[in-house]
């Protein structure tokens, strides 16, 4: 059966936005080559998908029956320490394949600024043999999924867009737009790709300094909690930031090099 959305990769973002999706209705079929990894949904929320109409399949056919398509690919460093966009490419291969004129394509993987034209397009267009922003939309979206979070989800999290043209732009704004209340259009593809990165390394930096400052204040007598319960009253100019065990979120402590690597 036709669905409106394929969500390629259902890991810890796929699987999410596939939830989603369907919560606002949306026919959506999930797609990946291997087994689902994502374990932040419950057994309920699973069994309430798959009522509302969710499949999921590993058959590359389903991907040439649907209206727009949500790449969601893992992307980590490789032995080099450069990005391994193996997976994002495999996505789209088996997209391209069976991809259909006036589809919208968006990527949602961590990626640095320049994937999606310089790498995913040509992917997409020498597969199918048809030309992006012109024969079928593509655009980027960082994803701003927060494992745990009950306050902030997909629906009341701002979506920011870019797409190759301003079509596609509006495109991907159309299909969020059913989505979460906001939607914020970037000026393009790389704009909406930096956007990712500077919110990962803005979380890197200032927990990584939070780090830091624990062992200042450790050695020097002084409880960092009230600096920081204190500092946090200031109405302009600092955010509060908490020590951990790590910076977290796969973006951060495995794929910190996003940006020299670019």
């Amino acid at each position: 059966m036709p669905a409106d959305l394929a969500v390629i990769g259902l890991g810890h973002l796929g699987l999410p936005l596939a939830q989603a999706a369907v919560a606002a209705g949306i026919e959506t079929v999930g797609y990946d080559s291997g087994p689902v990894t994502d374990s932040t949904l419950t057994a309920a929320e699973t069994r309430r998908m798959s009522a509302a109409g969710f499949r999921v399949t590993t058959n590359p056919a389903e991907l040439g029956r649907v209206r727009t398509a949500v790449i969601c690919a893992p992307t980590q460093l490789g032995a080099d320490r450069a990005l391994d966009l193996s997976a994002v490419g495999e996505a789209g291969r088996a997209l391209a394949a069976r991809l259909r004129p006036h589809t919208t394509v968006i990527l949602e993987s961590a990626v640095h600024p320049g994937v999606t034209e310089d790498y995913l397009r040509p992917i997409l267009e020498s597969g199918s043999g048809l030309r992006a922003g012109r024969d079928f939309h593509l655009a980027y979206s960082p994803s701003r999924h927060d494992p745990g979070n009950r306050t902030h989800g997909i629906a009341n999290t701002a979506k920011v867009i870019g797409g190759l043209t301003p079509a596609c732009t509006e495109s991907a704004h159309a299909f969020y737009a059913r989505l979460t209340e906001k939607v914020v259009r970037a000026r393009g593809l790389r704009e909406a790709e930096t956007v990712q990165l500077l919110e990962t390394n803005y979380r890197h930096v200032n927990i990584a300094l939070m780090n830091e400052m624990a062992v200042l204040c450790h050695d020097l007598g002084v409880d960092l909690w009230d600096v920081i319960r204190c500092a946090e009253t200031k109405p302009y100019g600092f955010q509060a930031f908490r020590p951990g065990p790590g910076v977290g979120g796969h973006g951060v402590p495995l794929d910190p090099n996003y940006l020299p690597h670019t």
